[in-house]
């Protein structure tokens, strides 16, 4: 298993276990982390996953379609945005911490 720590909107935090096979939308959604909608069921054409990676974790860099859609529809898209569907879970992210923005 791999914990992942999502800081909501108040500041609190919900910390879940995941299975590697999963992405942080599914994790999000499937364990019912407020503010993480995933509208188009993680096929990075929406931006209602939208979050902020605030750990020092490296992740691969963000495709174009990703990029795109950050730019588009993102509210206060931040250097540090990702959309949490194109976030494949591995065990080099645990610990990951995410937050949620104020508003999707």
């Amino acid at each position: 298993m791999i914990t992942i720590t999502f800081i909501l909107k108040n500041g609190s935090q919900h910390i879940v276990d995941a299975d590697q096979e999963e992405n942080m939308m599914q994790v999000a959604t499937f364990n019912g982390v407020p503010g993480i909608e995933g509208a188009c069921g993680g096929f990075c054409s929406c931006a209602t996953c939208h979050v902020y990676v605030e750990s020092t974790h490296s992740l691969p860099p963000p495709a174009a379609d990703e990029i795109s859609m950050l730019q588009g529809t993102a509210a206060k898209r931040e250097k540090n945005s990702r959309l949490a569907c194109q976030i494949k879970l591995g065990p080099q992210l645990d610990g990951l911490v995410l937050r949620v923005p104020d508003m999707q």
